[in-house]
Order: C-alpha cells, then structure tokens, then sequence
C-alpha cells in the first residue's frame, strides 16, 4: 500500500502489462487466430510448443501472481493512479503489438473495469502521461485521431473491439482484412 501510495504521489504511471503475462499463466486461452497467422512460421511453432508446455505444468504461483496482477492493476487504478497500456511483445510472441493492446483492454475488463474505462486507459491514459492529450487520446473536434470502427458496441461488449470494419490512418481508411493478410506469416521474420 505505502509503496502504490508513493508511486501515485510521483506522479508515475502503471503500465498494464496483463497481456504478456498471461502468455505464461497456465490455463489462459492460447494466442487468438489473428495472432497466430501474424506470426512467422518458425516463431508460431515455437510459440505453441512453449505454450503447450506452460500448459501441462499447471503451476498454481504462476496462476495466483496473474489473478494477483489483475487485483493490483485495479487497485492501482482506485487509488488514483495513473493506469496506462503499452503493448509489450516480449516473451515467446504470444503477445504482438496491436493484437497485445486489444487483448490489454479486454483483460482490463477481466480485472474489474467497465468496457469504457478499459478503453480509456488503453488510449486517453497515454496520452495524458504523455502530455498530449490536448492533442490525441480522445475523439474531439481539433484533436488528430487514427481510429478503428468496428461492428458491435464495445461499451456493451468488450470483445467487440477485434470487429474491426475500417481502420482509420491520418485520416484515409484502410480495409483490415487487407492489413490483415498484408502481415501474415511475417510477425517475428526479422
């Protein structure tokens, strides 16, 4: 408690790192489809052999300090500090950039939080911590935003979010599905 008190006196943001910490959490869901067909070849094998592995051990510190990771991110949160997500592809690839942000917000909501105020720590938030929220973050007239549109109503359902129907870039859209295959199989590759 002193030391969540100290770090909200500071001032210092709390990265949301939920996601690459579930890629070694046994009995978590194994990486989504879209995950898997982004990676390369060599690192998707090597990624399901690691994850069939963490499986089959079934630790239950590595089960208890997730559950623990999911409490504290809320906590942190409730006291007043400032959570943030960061996409973290670290590890073994279970968590890819972009797909890694996604899975953060939903395991945001996993751990307590309304649908919106997972999405607001997962994009607002950074934007605060980094200064720029007068400029990006939010939807606003005036403020720059690369946005997605997508098919459902994530404030309802968060997993609506990976509906994703037209990616928005400095302003042209962008077909996913063509982004998507743009990358497949190359996640990893250099």
């Amino acid at each position: 408690k002193s030391l969540m008190s100290d770090l909200i006196a500071h001032k210092v943001a709390l990265t949301s790192t939920l996601a690459i910490f579930e890629t070694f959490t046994p009995g978590r869901p194994v990486a989504g489809k879209e995950v898997l067909d982004a990676l390369a070849p060599p690192l998707r094998e090597s990624y399901l052999t690691r994850w069939a592995a963490i499986r089959m051990q079934d630790n239950p510190a590595t089960k208890a300090a997730f559950a623990t990771n999911l409490k504290l991110e809320e906590k942190f949160f409730r006291a007043g500090g400032l959570l943030v997500v960061g996409t973290d592809p670290t590890g073994y690839g279970g968590c890819v950039a972009g797909y890694g942000s996604w899975r953060a917000i939903e395991l945001l909501v996993e751990a307590g939080f309304t649908p919106v105020q997972a999405i607001r720590i997962g994009t607002l938030n950074g934007a605060i911590y980094e200064g720029l929220d007068h400029r990006i973050g939010s939807i606003a007239p005036g403020k720059d935003a690369d946005l997605i549109l997508v098919k459902g109503d994530p404030s309802k359902d968060i997993d609506d979010i990976e509906n994703v129907e037209t990616v928005f870039k400095d302003g042209v859209g962008y077909d996913p599905a063509a982004l998507l295959a743009s990358v497949r199989g190359r996640y990893g590759q250099y």
